[in-house]
Protein backbone atom coordinates (compact mmCIF):
# COMPACT_ATOMS: atom_id res chain seq x y z
CA UNK A 1 0.00 0.00 0.00
CA UNK A 2 1.54 3.56 -0.86
CA UNK A 3 1.29 5.25 2.44
CA UNK A 4 3.34 7.78 1.33
CA UNK A 5 1.19 9.67 -1.11
CA UNK A 6 -1.20 10.00 2.50
CA UNK A 7 1.42 12.32 4.24
CA UNK A 8 -1.00 12.91 6.75
CA UNK A 9 -0.59 9.93 9.06
CA UNK A 10 -3.96 10.50 10.97
CA UNK A 11 -5.70 9.71 7.22
CA UNK A 12 -3.61 6.77 6.89
CA UNK A 13 -6.73 4.56 8.64
CA UNK A 14 -9.06 5.77 6.15
CA UNK A 15 -7.64 3.29 3.47
CA UNK A 16 -10.85 0.89 2.09
CA UNK A 17 -11.50 -1.17 -0.30
CA UNK A 18 -13.69 0.15 -3.49
CA UNK A 19 -16.76 -3.14 -2.56
CA UNK A 20 -16.99 -1.21 1.18
CA UNK A 21 -16.64 2.73 -0.15
CA UNK A 22 -19.53 1.58 -1.94
CA UNK A 23 -21.64 1.19 0.86
CA UNK A 24 -21.78 4.77 1.16
CA UNK A 25 -24.18 5.90 -2.11
CA UNK A 26 -28.25 4.92 -1.25
CA UNK A 27 -30.71 5.90 -3.58
CA UNK A 28 -31.69 9.00 -4.52
CA UNK A 29 -27.91 10.53 -3.75
CA UNK A 30 -26.36 13.64 -5.15
CA UNK A 31 -23.17 12.44 -6.23
CA UNK A 32 -20.28 14.50 -7.49
CA UNK A 33 -16.85 13.94 -8.98
CA UNK A 34 -13.77 14.99 -9.98
CA UNK A 35 -12.74 15.30 -13.53
CA UNK A 36 -12.85 17.89 -16.97
CA UNK A 37 -12.97 16.68 -20.30
CA UNK A 38 -12.16 12.83 -19.69
CA UNK A 39 -8.70 13.96 -17.18
CA UNK A 40 -8.58 13.68 -13.25
CA UNK A 41 -11.83 11.54 -13.27
CA UNK A 42 -13.12 8.50 -10.79
CA UNK A 43 -10.75 5.57 -12.03
CA UNK A 44 -12.08 2.85 -9.63
CA UNK A 45 -15.49 4.02 -7.78
CA UNK A 46 -17.37 4.87 -10.21
CA UNK A 47 -16.93 2.22 -12.49
CA UNK A 48 -17.68 0.22 -9.80
CA UNK A 49 -20.54 1.82 -8.93
CA UNK A 50 -21.84 0.79 -12.11
CA UNK A 51 -21.20 -2.59 -11.93
CA UNK A 52 -22.76 -2.76 -8.77
CA UNK A 53 -26.24 -1.23 -9.72
CA UNK A 54 -26.68 -4.66 -11.37
CA UNK A 55 -27.84 -6.32 -8.01
CA UNK A 56 -28.16 -3.33 -5.68
CA UNK A 57 -30.36 -0.85 -7.65
CA UNK A 58 -30.01 2.78 -7.05
CA UNK A 59 -30.33 5.99 -8.80
CA UNK A 60 -28.66 8.76 -8.43
CA UNK A 61 -27.75 12.71 -9.56
CA UNK A 62 -24.33 13.09 -10.90
CA UNK A 63 -22.10 16.16 -10.79
CA UNK A 64 -18.95 16.65 -12.81
CA UNK A 65 -16.61 19.27 -14.21
CA UNK A 66 -17.50 17.83 -17.51
CA UNK A 67 -17.09 15.04 -19.58
CA UNK A 68 -15.67 11.89 -17.92
CA UNK A 69 -13.48 8.88 -19.34
CA UNK A 70 -12.66 5.53 -19.35
CA UNK A 71 -16.65 5.18 -20.80
CA UNK A 72 -17.72 5.60 -17.42
CA UNK A 73 -20.27 7.89 -18.15
CA UNK A 74 -21.86 4.69 -20.64
CA UNK A 75 -21.01 2.23 -17.79
CA UNK A 76 -23.64 4.44 -15.68
CA UNK A 77 -26.11 4.75 -18.10
CA UNK A 78 -26.18 1.27 -18.97
CA UNK A 79 -26.54 0.03 -15.77
CA UNK A 80 -29.51 2.52 -14.67
CA UNK A 81 -27.74 4.09 -12.04
CA UNK A 82 -28.25 7.64 -13.86
CA UNK A 83 -31.22 9.52 -13.08
CA UNK A 84 -29.66 13.48 -13.51
CA UNK A 85 -26.51 14.18 -14.90
CA UNK A 86 -24.61 18.04 -15.28
CA UNK A 87 -23.45 19.35 -16.81
CA UNK A 88 -21.23 18.78 -19.88
CA UNK A 89 -20.98 15.10 -21.51
CA UNK A 90 -19.44 13.93 -24.90
CA UNK A 91 -20.35 10.12 -24.60
CA UNK A 92 -22.78 8.63 -27.30
CA UNK A 93 -24.49 5.63 -24.69
CA UNK A 94 -25.64 8.81 -22.44
CA UNK A 95 -26.59 11.13 -25.33
CA UNK A 96 -28.83 8.59 -26.55
CA UNK A 97 -30.17 8.13 -23.03
CA UNK A 98 -30.52 11.97 -22.67
CA UNK A 99 -32.65 12.57 -26.09
CA UNK A 100 -34.96 9.54 -25.08
CA UNK A 101 -35.53 11.17 -22.02
CA UNK A 102 -34.34 8.48 -19.89
CA UNK A 103 -31.48 10.47 -18.21
CA UNK A 104 -32.35 14.21 -17.15
CA UNK A 105 -29.72 16.15 -18.18
CA UNK A 106 -28.94 19.85 -17.17
CA UNK A 107 -26.85 21.83 -19.49
CA UNK A 108 -25.11 24.18 -18.22
CA UNK A 109 -22.39 26.97 -18.98
CA UNK A 110 -19.18 25.50 -16.98
CA UNK A 111 -18.59 28.32 -14.65
CA UNK A 112 -22.82 27.93 -13.66
CA UNK A 113 -22.15 25.10 -11.39
CA UNK A 114 -19.89 26.05 -9.19
CA UNK A 115 -22.06 29.19 -8.31
CA UNK A 116 -25.06 27.32 -7.73
CA UNK A 117 -23.20 25.09 -5.46
CA UNK A 118 -21.56 28.08 -3.87
CA UNK A 119 -25.11 29.88 -3.60
CA UNK A 120 -26.96 26.49 -2.21
CA UNK A 121 -29.12 26.65 -5.25
CA UNK A 122 -28.28 23.09 -5.70
CA UNK A 123 -29.29 20.12 -3.84
CA UNK A 124 -26.64 19.38 -1.24
CA UNK A 125 -23.53 16.71 -2.12
CA UNK A 126 -24.03 13.93 -0.24
CA UNK A 127 -20.79 11.81 -1.79
CA UNK A 128 -17.96 13.62 -3.84
CA UNK A 129 -15.00 11.56 -5.47
CA UNK A 130 -11.75 13.60 -5.90
CA UNK A 131 -9.18 12.32 -7.60
CA UNK A 132 -5.59 12.53 -6.03
CA UNK A 133 -2.35 12.20 -6.77
CA UNK A 134 -1.53 12.33 -2.89
CA UNK A 135 -2.35 13.60 0.51
CA UNK A 136 -0.07 16.44 2.06
CA UNK A 137 1.25 16.76 5.47
CA UNK A 138 -1.81 19.44 6.27
CA UNK A 139 -4.49 16.61 4.98
CA UNK A 140 -4.96 18.33 1.55
CA UNK A 141 -5.66 16.96 -1.81
CA UNK A 142 -3.13 17.71 -4.87
CA UNK A 143 -5.14 17.00 -7.89
CA UNK A 144 -4.17 15.20 -10.70
CA UNK A 145 -4.85 16.55 -14.54
CA UNK A 146 -7.31 18.35 -13.33
CA UNK A 147 -9.23 20.78 -11.38
CA UNK A 148 -12.51 21.49 -12.76
CA UNK A 149 -14.91 21.38 -10.14
CA UNK A 150 -13.06 19.39 -7.35
CA UNK A 151 -12.60 22.48 -4.41
CA UNK A 152 -16.49 23.15 -4.50
CA UNK A 153 -17.13 19.61 -4.42
CA UNK A 154 -14.73 19.55 -1.41
CA UNK A 155 -16.06 22.26 0.27
CA UNK A 156 -19.73 21.56 0.33
CA UNK A 157 -20.16 17.29 0.02
CA UNK A 158 -21.02 15.96 3.46
CA UNK A 159 -18.48 13.32 2.66
CA UNK A 160 -15.58 12.83 0.07
CA UNK A 161 -13.77 9.75 -1.05
CA UNK A 162 -10.41 10.69 -2.02
CA UNK A 163 -8.89 8.26 -4.84
CA UNK A 164 -5.17 8.42 -5.10
CA UNK A 165 -3.96 7.16 -8.39
CA UNK A 166 -0.58 6.10 -8.24
CA UNK A 167 0.05 6.19 -11.78
CA UNK A 168 0.40 9.91 -11.68
CA UNK A 169 3.42 11.25 -10.51
CA UNK A 170 3.62 13.27 -7.23
CA UNK A 171 5.36 16.03 -9.17
CA UNK A 172 2.35 17.16 -10.03
CA UNK A 173 2.13 19.33 -6.58
CA UNK A 174 2.79 22.80 -7.80
CA UNK A 175 1.12 23.03 -11.31
CA UNK A 176 -2.19 24.23 -9.75
CA UNK A 177 -3.72 27.33 -8.45
CA UNK A 178 -6.83 26.62 -6.29
CA UNK A 179 -8.65 29.65 -5.88
CA UNK A 180 -12.31 29.39 -4.79
CA UNK A 181 -14.65 33.11 -5.34
CA UNK A 182 -16.38 33.31 -2.00
CA UNK A 183 -19.92 33.72 -1.62
CA UNK A 184 -21.86 36.49 -2.05
CA UNK A 185 -22.43 39.53 -0.87
CA UNK A 186 -18.65 38.72 0.60
CA UNK A 187 -17.16 38.03 -3.05
CA UNK A 188 -13.89 40.08 -3.98
CA UNK A 189 -11.96 40.56 -6.97
CA UNK A 190 -10.12 37.51 -8.59
CA UNK A 191 -6.94 39.31 -9.12
CA UNK A 192 -6.05 37.88 -12.68
CA UNK A 193 -4.44 39.98 -14.64
CA UNK A 194 -2.01 37.93 -16.69
CA UNK A 195 -2.64 34.14 -17.44
CA UNK A 196 0.75 33.14 -15.77
CA UNK A 197 -0.78 35.08 -12.18
CA UNK A 198 -1.26 32.76 -9.62
CA UNK A 199 -3.48 33.94 -6.60
CA UNK A 200 -4.33 30.68 -4.76
CA UNK A 201 -3.26 27.28 -2.46
CA UNK A 202 -1.43 24.50 -4.74
CA UNK A 203 -3.54 21.77 -2.86
CA UNK A 204 -7.32 21.86 -2.34
CA UNK A 205 -8.39 22.45 1.20
CA UNK A 206 -10.76 20.03 2.95
CA UNK A 207 -12.14 19.37 6.56
CA UNK A 208 -10.73 15.83 7.25
CA UNK A 209 -13.84 15.01 9.38
CA UNK A 210 -15.50 14.51 5.91
CA UNK A 211 -12.78 12.55 4.27
CA UNK A 212 -15.34 8.81 4.79
CA UNK A 213 -12.60 6.92 2.86
CA UNK A 214 -9.48 6.62 0.64
CA UNK A 215 -8.94 4.33 -1.92
CA UNK A 216 -6.50 3.67 -4.73
CA UNK A 217 -6.32 3.44 -8.62
CA UNK A 218 -3.17 2.78 -10.78
CA UNK A 219 -4.78 3.55 -14.26
CA UNK A 220 -4.17 7.07 -16.74
CA UNK A 221 -6.53 9.45 -18.20
CA UNK A 222 -8.03 7.86 -21.61
CA UNK A 223 -5.86 9.58 -24.33
CA UNK A 224 -7.72 12.48 -26.31
CA UNK A 225 -9.03 11.47 -29.74
CA UNK A 226 -6.61 13.34 -32.15
CA UNK A 227 -8.73 13.14 -35.16
CA UNK A 228 -6.75 14.02 -38.41
CA UNK A 229 -6.99 17.27 -40.00
CA UNK A 230 -8.73 16.68 -43.18
CA UNK A 231 -9.21 19.37 -45.94
CA UNK A 232 -12.13 21.82 -44.35
CA UNK A 233 -10.72 21.96 -40.97
CA UNK A 234 -7.21 23.22 -42.84
CA UNK A 235 -8.93 25.62 -44.69
CA UNK A 236 -10.84 26.91 -41.34
CA UNK A 237 -7.55 26.91 -39.92
CA UNK A 238 -6.33 28.96 -42.93
CA UNK A 239 -9.22 31.41 -43.05
CA UNK A 240 -8.96 31.90 -39.24
CA UNK A 241 -5.35 32.83 -39.17
CA UNK A 242 -5.34 34.92 -42.43
CA UNK A 243 -8.37 36.77 -40.42
CA UNK A 244 -5.46 37.41 -36.89
CA UNK A 245 -2.83 38.64 -39.40
CA UNK A 246 -4.79 40.91 -40.97
CA UNK A 247 -5.94 41.93 -37.40
CA UNK A 248 -2.00 42.45 -36.59
CA UNK A 249 -1.53 44.68 -39.68
CA UNK A 250 -4.18 46.94 -39.03
CA UNK A 251 -3.09 47.73 -35.75
CA UNK A 252 -5.61 46.13 -33.69
CA UNK A 253 -3.57 43.71 -32.46
CA UNK A 254 0.27 42.80 -31.71
CA UNK A 255 2.29 39.38 -33.01
CA UNK A 256 1.58 38.38 -29.62
CA UNK A 257 -2.31 38.72 -30.32
CA UNK A 258 -3.98 38.08 -26.73
CA UNK A 259 -4.77 35.31 -24.30
CA UNK A 260 -6.18 32.54 -26.66
CA UNK A 261 -9.03 29.91 -25.63
CA UNK A 262 -10.36 27.22 -27.85
CA UNK A 263 -12.54 24.83 -27.36
CA UNK A 264 -11.93 20.63 -27.67
CA UNK A 265 -11.61 18.90 -30.98
CA UNK A 266 -10.00 19.10 -34.44
CA UNK A 267 -10.48 22.34 -35.25
CA UNK A 268 -9.11 24.05 -32.37
CA UNK A 269 -6.46 21.55 -32.60
CA UNK A 270 -5.91 22.81 -36.01
CA UNK A 271 -6.15 26.06 -35.20
CA UNK A 272 -3.77 26.14 -32.64
CA UNK A 273 -1.36 24.05 -35.22
CA UNK A 274 -2.06 26.71 -37.53
CA UNK A 275 0.13 29.80 -34.94
CA UNK A 276 2.57 27.57 -35.88
CA UNK A 277 3.66 28.25 -39.13
CA UNK A 278 1.99 32.10 -38.48
CA UNK A 279 3.96 35.57 -37.80
CA UNK A 280 2.99 35.41 -34.54
CA UNK A 281 5.32 35.29 -31.38
CA UNK A 282 4.95 35.79 -27.51
CA UNK A 283 1.58 33.76 -27.36
CA UNK A 284 -0.52 33.06 -24.22
CA UNK A 285 -3.67 31.02 -23.23
CA UNK A 286 -5.87 31.18 -21.09
CA UNK A 287 -8.45 28.28 -21.83
CA UNK A 288 -10.29 25.39 -20.42
CA UNK A 289 -8.01 22.83 -21.91
CA UNK A 290 -4.45 22.13 -22.88
CA UNK A 291 -4.42 19.54 -25.50
CA UNK A 292 -1.77 18.65 -28.30
CA UNK A 293 -1.11 21.30 -30.11
CA UNK A 294 -0.65 23.60 -26.41
CA UNK A 295 2.31 21.83 -25.94
CA UNK A 296 3.16 21.44 -30.10
CA UNK A 297 3.51 25.42 -29.47
CA UNK A 298 5.04 25.73 -26.22
CA UNK A 299 8.08 23.44 -27.98
CA UNK A 300 8.18 25.41 -30.92
CA UNK A 301 8.63 28.71 -28.87
CA UNK A 302 5.53 30.24 -29.62
CA UNK A 303 3.00 30.06 -26.56
CA UNK A 304 5.05 31.30 -23.18
CA UNK A 305 2.31 30.63 -20.96
CA UNK A 306 -1.01 28.17 -20.89
CA UNK A 307 -3.67 28.48 -17.97
CA UNK A 308 -6.69 25.97 -18.10
CA UNK A 309 -8.59 23.66 -16.06
CA UNK A 310 -7.22 20.40 -17.16
CA UNK A 311 -4.75 18.89 -19.22
CA UNK A 312 -6.45 16.25 -21.90
CA UNK A 313 -3.92 15.35 -24.82
CA UNK A 314 -2.86 12.09 -26.49
CA UNK A 315 -1.40 8.56 -25.14
CA UNK A 316 2.07 10.08 -27.24
CA UNK A 317 1.64 13.81 -25.60
CA UNK A 318 0.75 12.55 -22.11
CA UNK A 319 4.02 10.76 -22.12
CA UNK A 320 5.88 13.65 -23.34
CA UNK A 321 4.77 16.17 -21.12
CA UNK A 322 4.25 13.81 -17.80
CA UNK A 323 8.14 12.13 -18.35
CA UNK A 324 9.52 15.84 -18.84
CA UNK A 325 7.71 17.53 -16.60
CA UNK A 326 9.56 20.31 -15.27
CA UNK A 327 10.25 21.51 -18.99
CA UNK A 328 6.92 22.66 -18.71
CA UNK A 329 6.09 23.33 -14.61
CA UNK A 330 6.72 27.28 -15.16
CA UNK A 331 4.92 27.27 -18.26
CA UNK A 332 1.07 25.89 -17.54
CA UNK A 333 -1.17 26.17 -14.54
CA UNK A 334 -4.39 24.34 -13.59
CA UNK A 335 -7.07 26.09 -12.29
CA UNK A 336 -10.71 25.61 -10.71
CA UNK A 337 -13.62 26.14 -13.10
CA UNK A 338 -14.70 28.34 -11.50
CA UNK A 339 -11.55 30.85 -12.58
CA UNK A 340 -10.78 29.19 -15.83
CA UNK A 341 -14.22 30.49 -16.71
CA UNK A 342 -14.86 33.43 -14.70
CA UNK A 343 -16.36 36.39 -16.72
CA UNK A 344 -14.60 38.80 -14.73
CA UNK A 345 -10.99 37.17 -15.43
CA UNK A 346 -12.09 36.43 -19.08
CA UNK A 347 -13.26 39.79 -19.73
CA UNK A 348 -9.93 41.68 -18.24
CA UNK A 349 -7.71 39.90 -19.72
CA UNK A 350 -9.61 40.58 -23.62
CA UNK A 351 -9.31 36.97 -24.57
CA UNK A 352 -9.96 35.82 -28.23
CA UNK A 353 -11.92 32.65 -28.01
CA UNK A 354 -12.62 30.29 -30.55
CA UNK A 355 -15.32 27.98 -30.49
CA UNK A 356 -17.28 25.09 -32.86
CA UNK A 357 -20.83 25.91 -33.72
CA UNK A 358 -23.27 22.98 -35.25
CA UNK A 359 -24.58 25.33 -37.37
CA UNK A 360 -25.27 29.15 -37.61
CA UNK A 361 -28.07 31.46 -39.59
CA UNK A 362 -28.21 34.47 -41.51
CA UNK A 363 -27.51 37.08 -38.56
CA UNK A 364 -24.78 35.66 -36.62
CA UNK A 365 -26.91 33.16 -33.64
CA UNK A 366 -24.76 29.77 -32.92
CA UNK A 367 -26.35 26.40 -32.03
CA UNK A 368 -23.94 24.89 -30.73
CA UNK A 369 -25.51 22.16 -28.88
CA UNK A 370 -29.05 20.87 -30.52
CA UNK A 371 -28.89 18.59 -33.36
CA UNK A 372 -31.96 19.81 -35.37
CA UNK A 373 -33.18 22.20 -32.34
CA UNK A 374 -33.96 19.05 -30.38
CA UNK A 375 -31.40 16.11 -29.79
CA UNK A 376 -28.22 16.98 -27.15
CA UNK A 377 -24.98 16.26 -29.00
CA UNK A 378 -22.61 17.57 -25.92
CA UNK A 379 -23.61 20.25 -24.07
CA UNK A 380 -22.92 24.30 -23.70
CA UNK A 381 -19.89 23.42 -22.06
CA UNK A 382 -17.63 26.80 -21.75
CA UNK A 383 -18.41 28.29 -24.98
CA UNK A 384 -20.82 30.51 -23.45
CA UNK A 385 -18.72 31.91 -20.28
CA UNK A 386 -15.99 32.86 -23.34
CA UNK A 387 -18.78 34.31 -26.35
CA UNK A 388 -20.33 36.34 -23.56
CA UNK A 389 -17.01 38.05 -22.23
CA UNK A 390 -14.70 37.88 -24.79
CA UNK A 391 -12.90 40.64 -26.20
CA UNK A 392 -13.38 38.89 -29.67
CA UNK A 393 -16.09 35.64 -29.83
CA UNK A 394 -14.92 33.70 -33.38
CA UNK A 395 -17.26 30.55 -34.00
CA UNK A 396 -16.54 27.99 -36.59
CA UNK A 397 -17.74 25.04 -38.77
CA UNK A 398 -17.57 23.88 -42.08
CA UNK A 399 -20.04 25.54 -44.21
CA UNK A 400 -21.92 21.86 -45.25
CA UNK A 401 -21.54 18.43 -44.47
CA UNK A 402 -22.53 14.70 -44.94
CA UNK A 403 -21.55 15.12 -49.04
CA UNK A 404 -22.89 18.39 -48.77
CA UNK A 405 -26.88 17.46 -48.01
CA UNK A 406 -26.51 19.77 -44.72
CA UNK A 407 -25.83 23.20 -44.90
CA UNK A 408 -24.95 24.59 -41.74
CA UNK A 409 -25.52 28.26 -42.52
CA UNK A 410 -29.33 28.52 -42.04
CA UNK A 411 -31.91 31.15 -42.63
CA UNK A 412 -32.41 30.80 -38.79
CA UNK A 413 -31.06 28.32 -36.34
CA UNK A 414 -33.03 25.70 -34.84
CA UNK A 415 -31.78 26.23 -31.47
CA UNK A 416 -30.16 29.35 -30.12
CA UNK A 417 -26.97 28.78 -27.65
CA UNK A 418 -25.12 32.26 -28.63
CA UNK A 419 -27.27 35.46 -29.99
CA UNK A 420 -25.73 37.77 -32.01
CA UNK A 421 -24.98 40.26 -29.70
CA UNK A 422 -21.75 38.15 -28.38
CA UNK A 423 -20.73 36.41 -31.99
CA UNK A 424 -18.19 39.01 -33.63
CA UNK A 425 -16.76 36.76 -36.41
CA UNK A 426 -17.62 33.50 -38.04
CA UNK A 427 -15.46 31.14 -40.06
CA UNK A 428 -16.32 28.34 -42.34
CA UNK A 429 -13.92 26.28 -44.72
CA UNK A 430 -15.19 29.18 -47.21
CA UNK A 431 -14.29 32.13 -45.79
CA UNK A 432 -14.95 34.40 -42.91
CA UNK A 433 -17.66 36.74 -41.83
CA UNK A 434 -16.28 40.06 -39.57
CA UNK A 435 -19.60 40.95 -38.16
CA UNK A 436 -18.41 43.55 -34.99
CA UNK A 437 -20.07 47.06 -36.01
CA UNK A 438 -22.87 45.94 -38.54
CA UNK A 439 -26.25 45.47 -38.41
CA UNK A 440 -28.60 42.64 -38.69
CA UNK A 441 -28.97 43.50 -42.81
CA UNK A 442 -25.11 43.70 -43.34
CA UNK A 443 -24.71 40.86 -41.35
CA UNK A 444 -26.59 38.91 -43.39
CA UNK A 445 -25.32 40.27 -46.83
CA UNK A 446 -21.47 38.86 -45.28
CA UNK A 447 -22.19 35.73 -44.06
CA UNK A 448 -24.17 34.65 -47.25
CA UNK A 449 -21.56 36.33 -49.64
CA UNK A 450 -18.52 35.05 -47.73
CA UNK A 451 -19.31 31.87 -45.56
CA UNK A 452 -21.89 30.12 -47.31
CA UNK A 453 -21.29 26.91 -49.21
CA UNK A 454 -21.63 27.92 -53.39
CA UNK A 455 -24.98 24.94 -53.48
CA UNK A 456 -26.74 27.05 -50.74
CA UNK A 457 -25.96 30.87 -51.52
CA UNK A 458 -28.47 31.31 -54.13
CA UNK A 459 -31.24 30.02 -51.79
CA UNK A 460 -30.35 31.86 -48.62
CA UNK A 461 -29.80 35.07 -50.69
CA UNK A 462 -32.96 34.42 -51.91
CA UNK A 463 -34.18 33.94 -48.61
CA UNK A 464 -33.02 37.31 -47.21
CA UNK A 465 -34.35 38.89 -50.31
CA UNK A 466 -37.97 37.87 -49.74
CA UNK A 467 -37.73 38.63 -46.20
CA UNK A 468 -36.73 42.13 -46.73
CA UNK A 469 -39.29 43.03 -49.79
CA UNK A 470 -42.32 41.08 -47.91
CA UNK A 471 -41.56 41.73 -43.94
CA UNK A 472 -38.52 43.99 -43.57
CA UNK A 473 -37.66 44.89 -39.69
CA UNK A 474 -34.82 45.21 -38.02
CA UNK A 475 -33.77 41.31 -38.55
CA UNK A 476 -36.18 40.28 -41.77
CA UNK A 477 -37.64 36.80 -41.40
CA UNK A 478 -40.18 34.56 -42.97
CA UNK A 479 -41.61 32.54 -40.29
CA UNK A 480 -43.37 29.94 -42.47
CA UNK A 481 -39.93 29.36 -44.22
CA UNK A 482 -37.27 29.69 -41.25
CA UNK A 483 -37.20 26.27 -40.25
CA UNK A 484 -38.05 24.89 -43.96
CA UNK A 485 -34.74 23.81 -44.35
CA UNK A 486 -34.27 21.23 -41.42
CA UNK A 487 -37.56 19.84 -42.42
CA UNK A 488 -36.69 19.15 -45.84
CA UNK A 489 -33.50 17.35 -44.17
CA UNK A 490 -35.88 15.21 -42.30
CA UNK A 491 -38.19 14.28 -45.19
CA UNK A 492 -36.06 14.03 -47.99
CA UNK A 493 -32.57 14.04 -46.72
CA UNK A 494 -31.18 16.94 -47.90
CA UNK A 495 -31.66 20.77 -47.20
CA UNK A 496 -30.94 21.81 -50.99
CA UNK A 497 -34.07 22.71 -52.73
CA UNK A 498 -34.99 19.82 -55.85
Amino acid sequence: MDYERIKHTALQHKITTVDKVLELFKDGAVVASSGFTKAGDSKVVLPALAARNKDYPIQITLITGASLGNDTDAKLTSSGILKRRMPFQVDRVLRQAINNGEVLFVDQNLSETSEMLTDNQLPTIDVAIIEAAFITAEGDIVPTTSVGNSPIFAQKANKIIIEINTAVSTDLHGLHDIYIPEAYPNRKAINIFSPNDRIGANSIKVDPEKIAAIVFSNQVDSPADIAHIDTKTAAIASHLIRFLTNEVASGRLTKSLRPLQAGIGKVANAVLASLEQGDFEGLTMFSEVLQDSSFDLIDSGKLMFASAASITVSEACYQRVFNNLEKYRDKIVLRPQSISNAAEVIRRLGVIGINTAIEFDIYGNVNSSHIGGTHMMNGIGGSGDFARNAHMSIFVTQAASKGDSISHILPMVSHVDHNEHNVDVVVTDMGYADLRGLAPRERALKIIQNCAHPDYKDALQSYFDRAVKEVGGQTPHLLEEAFSWHTRLKQTGTMKHH
